[in-house]
């Protein structure tokens, strides 16, 4: 299939992106994470992955191996297809997905639109092994620490501030604290995120 497209930008959205190589524009709906590592660029090399079906041929762009390989994994996984994978991407960092597969963070992977409990339950069963081959240097927060982090986002909750974005301050901060961070810690930091 079609690997990578090397042109200039003709148009990009923070949903799509149209590639001019040699006169003929590439249309290929990208993620918002994509969307703002390319901001800026007049020429780029965008690695594809092309989903056909019976009435359409789509092609799906990324910034890097590492983004392609998420999406190829989440589409694997029953119940998720092109458009939930790519608002996935767009919901989370690399580090944030895999950190949430590989450490069973269904609430994290539920505040994701399109996601259900069972869907959140089924990534994780379908690809915490291979997030952890492809983590490779992202260690899973501690089992010790899961318990302050369901405090302090409880607290965080309680303070008012929506869950999803309570989560992602929460999995900056407990990876820049470690595993010996406290509830107390982990609020104070998160508040300064967001």
């Amino acid at each position: 299939m079609i690997e990578f497209i090397e042109g200039s930008v003709a148009e990009m959205s923070p949903t799509h992106i149209v590639i001019n190589v040699n006169g003929i524009g590439y249309f290929a709906h990208i993620s918002l994470n994509a969307y703002e590592r390319l901001q800026g660029k007049n020429a780029l090399k965008l690695l594809t992955h092309v989903s056909i079906k019976e009435d359409s041929h789509t092609l799906y762009g990324f910034y890097d191996h590492t983004e392609r390989t998420i999406f190829r994994l989440l589409i694997g996984v029953s119940g998720i297809g092109t458009a939930t994978a790519r608002i996935i991407l767009s919901s989370l960092t690399h580090n944030e997905i895999i950190g949430a597969i590989m450490n069973g963070n269904v609430p994290l992977l539920k505040s994701i639109k399109g996601i259900g409990p069972k869907a959140a339950q089924r990534m994780i069963l379908e690809l915490k092994d291979k997030m952890a081959k492809l983590g490779g240097n992202i260690s899973p927060i501690g089992r010790a620490t899961n318990s302050n982090i369901n405090e302090a986002l409880e607290a965080l909750q309680a303070l008012g501030f929506a869950r999803s974005s309570a989560e992602k301050a929460l999995i900056r901060t407990s990876k820049d604290l470690g595993e010996s961070a406290t509830t107390e810690n982990l609020i104070k930091n998160s508040l300064k995120l967001l």
